[in-house]
């Protein structure tokens, strides 16, 4: 299952799950290793009596232990620290249990040498586990190559702070690849551990060819001019970005402040699918797509068949688009045309097209062309709602013409979106047509909802009914 996961301090945020797990499993373990300990033998009733007081203590440490949302994005927190957090939600767990015990008159029924062990033993092992854990997301991002990679435009304490951070943690899942500055070294002082890529004007070249995942600007506030052409520049591209410090802005993608190895940043230009929104928004694709192929099959076989009878082609159109975070992808449709366009200079369906067969007419008209696309969706390449998918060809033209074009691909691709429900369905004659496109792919990054998927699927089907642009 391919998750959207929010890119900054994805370790992090692993690392504090992970510390909030620790804590319901050694409740439970050391419960029945304190049993054992003294050779108690347990009557099935017994038995059931320390099962349910195993599972309600692994619930309330599982409640005590809520990470702070800071600990979620990037904050770095101390050895000392999580024992200290995993030690307080225990004696939380400890205080609720007697509580509960005393009102239910039952503190009689457990051995007070098993309990005695049972609660000191539990935060030790909780703090080993963790450590454990943390030890290996570690190696896991330090020998899988799988941490995001981060490149800073601007040198000053703040940024080299930040560097610092990455370096020595790694399991926070951020890999520092250097800096981008236009100032001498004159002007920087001690630039030893300072390591230099170019000018800032070369940093959009050097994302885009060595796939950089994000991006932090720590140009100083005064610096606007400087800072909006850089931005500008970084809208050909699918990384994110971050300021250092922050500043105001306009035309945010999903802006909100963070915090990254104790650093304040500010998101100007974000997926909209970070942390449990990612989540929410896989598990509902999954539904969705899942729940309509097992309702269209009788009626994408019938296709098949129409097409396997009309035509010596294959069935099934497969064609490559841009998926995300600029990632090539293949996607699935069913034959409508007699041609496989896929090269370099792909031509656009028009009114009366030569190339649709009178089969391909309909299920254009009718979207059915496009139901093997949810087989897209299960893979994990793409979604349900989102920017539709555009070919190669198209891409490449349109993103030197209009600015923030690729912004688009900071989500996976939709088989439906905000655009096409706003009336941009079909052909894009002209590049205003495809900017007015754009503009809708924009405005779900930035106002996203689970509530805005459900409201397009619904319009989608609304406008399947009556719709004209499709040919």
């Amino acid at each position: 299952m391919r998750i959207c996961y929010h890119k900054i301090g994805i370790g992090a945020g692993i690392i504090a799950l992970l510390q909030r797990l620790a804590l319901p499993i050694a409740s439970f373990t050391t419960l029945y290793e304190s049993i054992f300990l003294y050779d108690i033998h347990l009557t099935i009733e017994a038995s059931d009596r320390y099962l349910t007081l195993g599972l309600i203590a692994a619930l309330l440490a599982y409640i005590f232990s809520r990470p702070h949302p800071r600990e979620l994005s990037g904050s770095i927190v101390s050895g000392w620290t999580a024992a200290e957090k995993l030690t307080m939600a225990w004696l939380g767990v400890i205080a609720t249990l007697l509580l509960l015990g005393y009102a239910a008159k039952v503190s009689a029924d457990f051995s007070r040498r098993v309990m005695l062990t049972w609660f000191i033993m539990t935060p030790a092992l909780s703090v080993a586990i963790w450590i454990l854990l943390r030890a290996w997301l570690r190696r896991v991002f330090l020998k899988t190559g799988t941490a995001s990679t981060v490149v800073v435009a601007g040198i000053n304490s703040v940024s080299r702070r930040l560097a610092r951070s990455m370096r020595q943690h790694p399991e926070y899942g951020l890999k520092f690849e250097g800096y981008f500055e236009d100032r001498g070294v004159g002007r920087l002082g001690d630039t030893t551990h300072d390591k230099m890529l170019g000018k800032l004007n070369e940093l959009p070249d050097y994302v885009r060819k060595n796939h950089i995942d994000t991006i932090f600007i720590a140009i100083p506030i005064a610096h606007v001019k400087r800072t909006q052409d850089l931005l500008d520049a970084l809208k050909d591209t699918t990384a994110s970005i971050y300021f250092v410090p922050d500043i105001f802005v306009v035309d945010l993608i999903q802006s909100r402040s963070d915090e990254v190895t104790g650093i304040h940043v500010l998101a100007i230009c974000e997926s909209p699918f970070y942390g449990w929104r990612g989540i929410l928004k896989r598990l509902s694709d999954i539904v969705l797509a899942s729940s309509v192929l097992l309702v269209a099959a009788p009626v994408m076989l019938l296709i098949a068949i129409a097409i396997k009878m009309t035509t010596s082609e294959s069935v099934l159109f497969k064609q490559r688009r841009y998926g995300l975070g600029g990632e090539e992808i293949i996607v699935y449709k069913f034959r409508t045309m007699t041609t496989s366009d896929d090269d370099d200079d792909v031509k656009q369906a028009t009114v009366g097209d030569p190339r649709v067969t009178k089969l391909g007419s309909f299920l254009r008209r009718s979207s059915l062309d496009e139901l093997p696309q949810l087989f897209n969706v299960l893979q994990g390449r793409m979604s349900v709602v989102g920017p539709r998918p555009h070919a190669v060809a198209h891409n490449e033209e349109y993103r030197k013409l209009i600015k923030g074009y690729m912004v688009r691909h900071k989500v996976s691709p939709g088989i439906t979106g905000l655009a096409q429900v706003s009336g941009c369905r079909g052909e894009t004659a002209t590049v205003e047509d495809m900017e007015r496109r754009i503009h809708y792919d924009l405005e779900y990054l930035r106002d996203w909802s689970l509530g805005l998927d459900l409201k397009i699927i619904y319009k989608t089907v609304k406008t399947l009914i009556g719709d004209r642009q499709a040919y």
